[in-house]
């Protein structure tokens, strides 16, 4: 049997309280975002920045190239959107991915130091096979796509080489979000923890409270 299922609960179950958290982190960011793009001039809506997009990238994945379809597309945040990369909502950062790519990228993104590169999308696409321990599952999705080595490192500096041009075009954004990136992150942290010791706290005694009227004679802890 290849599929684990207890594992796969065991990590459903887990992560409802980071999930909570992680969403007042990105609410954090967005806002912020709002605010560069109203301070700056154009938002990712903008019909400048969509056509930017569509004549940078044109109906295919940023990163690995394959066409997108509307079912199977995602709006990627080159610098994600989280309390590791604090990525921003802004031009520049903003773009389109295959839902596979999207989803894989997310192990870089996760990573609180990154050692490949120094941004989550440059990780995801420096796992050529040659620099990852052997299991790396990032490399084997690499390999699993462009399975000769050549072919596959030359892609990949490719697909490296067009985001950064497309990223060039947008220094004002680019440069407010890393000038912001020491106070967002240190904000998005005690956000993230905050809400993490809320939900643990407020969580508990919420379910004590119904246990205890709802089964006499069970204790509440304090």
């Amino acid at each position: 049997m290849s599929f684990d299922s207890s594992a796969y609960l065991r990590r459903a179950t887990g992560r409802a309280k980071s999930d909570v958290a992680n969403k007042l982190v990105s609410m954090l960011l967005h806002e912020f975002s709002g605010k560069v793009c109203s301070a700056l001039g154009m938002g990712i809506t903008d019909p400048r920045y969509t056509a930017a997009v569509a004549k940078a990238f044109g109906s295919e994945c940023c990163y690995c190239g394959r066409p997108l379809e509307n079912d199977r597309a995602a709006v990627e945040h080159l610098d994600g959107m989280n309390r590791f990369r604090v990525g921003l909502h802004i031009p520049g950062n903003v773009i389109l991915a295959c839902m596979r790519c999207n989803r894989e990228k997310r192990r870089d993104d996760a990573i609180p130091t990154l050692v490949l590169a120094e941004t989550g999308w440059e990780s995801f696409l420096a796992h050529d096979s040659g620099r990852c321990r052997e299991g790396c599952k990032s490399c084997a999705y690499w390999r699993g796509i462009w399975p000769n080595p050549e072919d596959r490192s030359t892609r990949l500096e490719s697909a490296r080489c067009k985001i950064r041009a497309f990223r060039a075009d947008y220094p004002s954004y680019l440069d407010l979000n890393a000038k912001a990136r020491r106070k967002l992150s240190e904000q998005t942290e005690g956000i993230y923890r905050d809400c993490q010791d809320f939900a643990t706290s407020r969580i508990r005694q919420a379910v004590e409270g119904i246990l205890h009227d709802a089964i006499p004679g069970v204790p509440v802890q304090t």
